[in-house]
């Protein structure tokens, strides 16, 4: 034993778990009086936003929560969907936040997959949630407690399909004297599904340490100041909305919520309230850039905002810079908590033109500061690829800011982190610089307005219509959306089928996002073996994107 172990062991005083929930107890505490919460006519302070958690982390406890259940919410960017965040983990339980986009068989079975214990829903998803639930029962025999939110901004449609009410259960409740840390940082904190390369989704599994350091890593990437103003345009279900509801916790910000994302009400938002930071994947982006001039009136603080999702076009950063927007790219998966990689920008770029600068910033970047390791590496040999611009291989990650892994599927996890380091399945190349950029995607992952679609789900969804014969989908650029389903379709001999007939067919199978835009009847190129060449499909996507 080394002199600097004996009776030098980690004890209450010296070592405390990693968790992002410290943040808001830290908040409450010294900014108290500041704004935390902006929600249409709604205000909350920071001590009441603690007080509001600590009364929602109570009534979950009295409902049976405890360590690592799953409790899962169904919201929109409200207040609620930001208390749950602080509450959820305080009870050392796991937050699972779902696509507000999915249809009821997909909502059913990843509930049943995490085995949720409560649920959290917003009343505009009752019909949707209502089915969910019905066929959870049905064909798993699960029934979650389940509470429905009121919201004060929703004035539409919409029956109440729980038991309970957040706004009277909170109000039933004494807060918890403290939200607390786990008893290991290594602890799961969230559970959030993303599509594979079949379709089926997997359960990546983060934890508090995780959590904890890329939200200090998302100020630090972005040099956030204390008490920003931060716009809620991008989704919270999407990868715990990159654990900035942790990052402006640590910062004493002001979360301002947005029900619904639309051009207009961003700027409005921007202006009234003051908002200096936002996040969104490009489409959002492009809603600003093609958005009235007059709209920005009034608009005199230095906007800055994150744009990951998708590859963002170099059109994009630039068409943003002509609106006086600073934007910074971003990188990352749900698996590394959302961005774990960004584009930073160099000072000598200043003296670069405009498109210049634009493509820099169009690359995936380097590692985020706190993250151990990532790079490009061959993924048969393990080594890494010259830094040439040239040379192809696929991105890697490794560091406290990786996923856990797949909940209940081993043998996925094993292959994530085959060689120890997680393969994000995107091939890249890495510049003289070491700053990397994706030229290729290895699984065949669509991305459309920043939401993952499988190519493989939508060829299945295709191949269930008796008059297809074979069937490939690939993306296609697309002005709005980044990229789009187009499918390429050969039709069985003898049969016959309209691409309206196609299209309606997909309806019933697939979430709405997820159905093709186009269809091509055309034949598929193959290989001697039969196998399909979709990177000739690629470039006829392209191509057909061009003329139309």
């Amino acid at each position: 034993m080394s002199i600097y172990d004996d009776h030098l062991q980690a004890n209450a005083a010296n070592f405390v778990p990693l968790t992002p929930v410290s943040f808001v107890e830290r908040s409450a505490e010294v900014f108290g009086d500041l704004p935390a919460v902006v929600h249409g006519a709604r205000r909350y302070t920071w001590a009441q936003t603690r007080e509001r958690s600590a009364r929602l982390a109570a009534a979950l406890r009295s409902l049976g929560v405890g360590r690592q259940h799953t409790v899962t919410q169904m919201l929109t960017n409200t207040p609620e969907m930001i208390e749950a965040h602080y509450a959820v983990p305080a009870l050392n339980a796991v937050l699972n936040t779902l696509n507000t986009r999915l249809d009821a068989p997909l909502l059913a079975w990843q509930m049943n997959h995490c085995e949720t214990a409560v649920l959290i829903t917003d009343r505009e998803f009752s019909p949707v949630i209502a089915e969910a639930l019905r066929l959870m029962k049905a064909e798993h025999g699960r029934v979650p407690v389940v509470i429905d939110v009121c919201d004060s901004e929703y004035t539409g449609a919409g029956e109440r399909v729980g038991t309970h009410e957040y706004e009277a259960l909170l109000a039933a409740h004494e807060p918890l004297r403290r939200l607390e840390a786990p008893a290991s940082e290594w602890d799961a904190i969230a559970v959030s599904y993303t599509s594979g390369t079949t379709g089926n989704p997997k359960g990546v599994v983060t934890h508090h340490r995780g959590a904890y350091l890329n939200a200090v890593c998302n100020a630090a990437t972005w040099t956030m100041p204390h008490f920003p103003k931060y716009l809620w345009t991008l989704p919270l279900f999407h990868c715990n909305g990159w654990c900035f509801p942790w990052t402006v916790a640590m910062l004493g910000g002001t979360h301002v919520c947005l029900r619904k994302v639309e051009a207009k009400a961003m700027l409005d938002a921007m202006r009234e309230h003051g908002v200096d930071h936002y996040c969104a994947a490009p489409i959002v982006h492009n809603l600003l850039i093609n958005a009235p001039a007059e709209w920005r009136t009034g608009i005199t603080q230095q906007v800055r905002g994150l744009v990951a999702g998708a590859a963002p076009p170099a059109a994009m950063i630039e068409g943003m810079a002509k609106i006086g927007f600073d934007i910074t790219h971003v990188y990352g998966l749900t698996e590394v908590y959302g961005p774990a990689a960004v584009a930073v920008k160099r000072e000598r770029w200043a003296d670069l033109s405009l498109s210049e600068q634009a493509r820099l910033n169009s690359r995936q970047g380097v590692r985020y500061v706190l993250q151990e390791g990532m790079t490009v590496l061959d993924p048969q040999t393990m080594a890494e690829v010259p830094a040439d611009g040239q040379a192809m291989g696929e991105i890697m990650f490794r560091g406290n800011i990786v996923m856990k892994g797949y909940l209940k599927n081993p043998e996925a996890t094993a292959l994530a982190f085959a060689g120890g380091w997680f393969h994000t399945g995107d091939l890249a190349v890495m510049e003289a610089d070491r700053y990397v950029k994706i030229k290729d995607r290895s699984k065949d992952i669509i991305i459309s307005g920043g939401e993952n679609i499988s190519s493989l789900e939508v060829e299945d969804a295709l191949y269930r219509h008796p008059a297809v014969m074979a069937c490939a989908v690939v993306a296609r650029p697309d002005p709005k959306w980044g990229e789009t389903p187009l499918a390429y379709v050969e039709i069985k001999p003898g049969a016959t089928v309209t691409a309206e007939e196609l299209v309606a067919h997909c309806r019933q199978l697939l979430a709405g996002y997820k159905v093709p835009r186009a269809i091509r009847f055309e034949e598929i190129p193959k290989t001697s073996t039969g196998k399909i060449q979709k990177f000739q499909l690629r470039e006829r996507a392209k191509s057909a994107s061009a003329i139309e």
